[in-house]
């Protein structure tokens, strides 16, 4: 949210913040202990040092993250490429001097996206 306006991001994405440092003897305090491991066999919480083990030290598990990580670079790429056009496209909007369908053909997004973004 811009708090400046109110007004959401709306750009899809949800984002949690939480503190890397904390430490203590909660499943909290133990799991940001873990998620800054890369050694499973320094992990606190048996859950997930097994998963980690699974992920990191097996041939399947490996295969499978290796698959995972393919899949998110390339969601990510196209997420850019359309965050790219919501902007362009946002940025038209706001001028006023366009048609929906020139928004349509240059931010490369589909009519109805940009019809949603218009509000018509």
């Amino acid at each position: 949210m811009m708090l400046e306006t109110d007004d959401l991001f709306d750009d899809g994405e949800h984002i949690m913040y939480v503190n890397g440092e904390y430490r203590d003897d909660s499943d909290i305090g133990k799991l940001m202990h873990d998620f800054c491991c890369w050694d499973p066999n320094q992990m606190l919480l048996n859950e997930f040092r097994d998963v980690t083990r699974y992920y990191k030290e097996t041939e399947k598990g490996v295969s499978t993250m290796c698959k995972v990580m393919e899949d998110m670079r390339n969601e990510s790429i196209k997420f850019g490429e359309n965050k790219k056009s919501f902007e362009v496209a946002k940025i038209m909007l706001e001028k006023g001097k366009y048609t929906l369908e020139e928004i349509k053909d240059i931010s490369g997004l589909p009519l109805e996206r940009v019809k949603e973004l218009a509000g018509a």
